[in-house]
């Protein structure tokens, strides 16, 4: 299901909590410690994709678009009643850690035996939904970007 399909699916059976009823999305954007262009390789890409999503299924956090530029990821997420800060501290946290237990020649070539992410983040609330998801996607690594036929496809 595309992002639109589950925001209005959820309008239609909002998420619950004891004392609130709603949802709460957001822009989300993590940065690569260093600035390292590890997304550029298709495979930590990939598995970081899985990772986000992991994370999310066991923080109960629904993930809506996500794209890659070389070095930060975008996403949307629906935060709920977590703050901020716990938000960045559960998704970044089990991805790091994930991530090294899967890929540990990226520690030691890219990162010195440090962590993965770099201190500082963005979780805001997007004047126009639309338009960041539009951005989200427009990303190097990108919905938009990965479905973008090339003049040499028509070629043959």
């Amino acid at each position: 299901k595309t992002f639109c399909e589950v925001l209005n699916m959820r309008k239609e059976n909002p998420a619950r909590y004891s004392s609130a009823v709603g949802e709460s999305w957001q822009h989300c954007e993590f940065k690569i410690k260093y600035c390292h262009k590890i997304f550029d390789d298709e495979i930590y890409r990939e598995g970081m994709r899985t990772l986000l999503l992991e994370a999310a299924y066991q923080g109960e956090i629904p993930i809506g678009e996500i794209g890659f530029d070389n070095n930060h990821v975008h996403f949307m997420a629906d935060i709920g009643l977590y703050s901020r800060p716990q938000v960045a501290k559960i998704i970044r946290g089990y991805t790091a850690k994930k991530f090294f237990e899967f890929f540990p020649e990226a520690k030691k070539k890219y990162f010195w035996d440090s962590g993965l992410w770099n201190p500082s983040y963005y979780i805001g609330s997007p004047k126009n939904v639309q338009n960041t998801i539009n951005y989200i996607r427009k990303q190097k690594y990108g919905e938009a970007r990965v479905r973008q036929s090339s003049l040499l496809s028509y070629a043959s």
